[in-house]
C-alpha cells in the first residue's frame, strides 16, 4: 500500500501524543476518503455544466450579495 506523509505544526502534533490510543493514520485515511467522495459527487453534479469559472465567480457574488442585504434588512 502506497503512504503519504502529512506535516503538523508543534501543537497538533502534541495534542495527538496526548490520544496514544487513536490510530491517526486511520483518521487520516477515512478524512481523505470523505473528502475525495465529496469532490466525485461535484464532479458528477457539474460534469456537463458549460459554466465557466467566471461565471461561476460571478453567481456566487450575487448570492452572497443577496445573502449579506437580507442579513443587514433584519438587523435592522
Amino acid at each position: 500500500m502506497p503512504s503519504i506523509t502529512v506535516n503538523v505544526d508543534e501543537t497538533l502534533k502534541e495534542q495527538m501524543e496526548r490520544h496514544p490510543e487513536i490510530n491517526w493514520s486511520e483518521v487520516t485515511r477515512q478524512a481523505i476518503q470523505e473528502k475525495v467522495q465529496q469532490l466525485d459527487v461535484m464532479d458528477e453534479l457539474t460534469g456537463d455544466s458549460e459554466l465557466t469559472e467566471a461565471d461561476v465567480a460571478e453567481i456566487a457574488d450575487k448570492i452572497n450579495g443577496s445573502a449579506r442585504e437580507r442579513l443587514e434588512d433584519t438587523s435592522d
